[in-house]
């Protein structure tokens, strides 16, 4: 039974958040830092907020914690983005295993260090038996890749004779993602203050609600989480429809 509190309390809980964690390098800058001090705090607010929605009920939280482009960054920057990605798969287990959190990534994680994939790996297979919410960390992830690596892969398929091109509908292109059977998420938050979606889970959110905060992500911690959902239960959501009486 999730632990409701008094503040959500009616509140309709989104059953899968999506998150761009972005403003870490900014608020860094803000406090006199250099960006891998934001980074550091980022990681806070990931432990916090996977918490607090493991917490409420939420049945998938998909962070975007690397993207594609994100390779384009200095390379001591993304070194040590890299070495934080590294320690938190390995520090995390223990919260991951008390919590009985599912975890799990998507992007092209072949361009990740060897020594990043294998501690992936390992607390990948290690939460596999659990039943409580899936944390799925976008990785060397672009929306547009996975749509490429999809077709590619549909393509494949058709070429062997395996798929007949006038079946391929939408579920054949949902079924070729990186995550075939998840949820679309219904809720989109973006730190920060940018107001786009950066190539993340374009196909996904074709009907997510989107909610955009000017706080930076290592400032994001449970009050605003709160904020987000209560906001997300206020909407009418009709997928393209109307009501009868409209």
């Amino acid at each position: 039974m999730a632990d409701i509190p008094a503040s959500l309390a009616g509140a309709r809980i989104p059953g899968h958040i999506a998150v761009i964690m972005d403003g870490n390098g900014r608020w860094a800058k803000q406090q006199g830092h250099r960006r891998i001090f934001g980074h550091e705090n980022g990681a806070e607010s990931v432990r916090e907020i996977t918490r607090e929605c493991a917490r409420l009920g939420v049945k998938r939280l998909t962070l975007y914690a690397f993207s594609a482009d994100n390779w384009k960054r200095p390379d001591r920057e993304v070194a040590f983005l890299m070495r934080l990605l590294r320690r938190y798969l390995v520090e995390e287990r223990r919260e991951i295993m008390e919590n009985n959190i599912r975890f799990t990534a998507i992007g092209r994680i072949h361009n990740l260090p060897e020594d990043v994939r294998r501690e992936l790996d390992q607390t990948i297979a290690m939460s596999r038996q659990n039943t409580g919410m899936v944390l799925c960390l976008a990785l060397s992830y672009g929306a547009r890749q996975e749509l490429a690596d999809a077709v590619r892969a549909i393509a494949e398929e058709v070429r062997a004779g395996r798929l007949d091109p006038a079946a391929i509908d939408e579920g054949t292109i949902s079924g070729h993602l990186y995550a075939p059977g998840a949820e679309d998420p219904d809720l989109l938050i973006r730190t920060g203050g940018d107001v786009r979606v950066s190539n993340f889970l374009l196909w996904q959110i074709s009907y997510t609600e989107l909610w955009v905060t000017p706080v930076m992500w290592p400032e994001f911690r449970r009050e605003r989480l709160h904020e987000a959902i209560l906001d997300y239960s206020r909407r009418d959501r009709r997928f393209g429809q109307i009501r009868e009486a409209e």
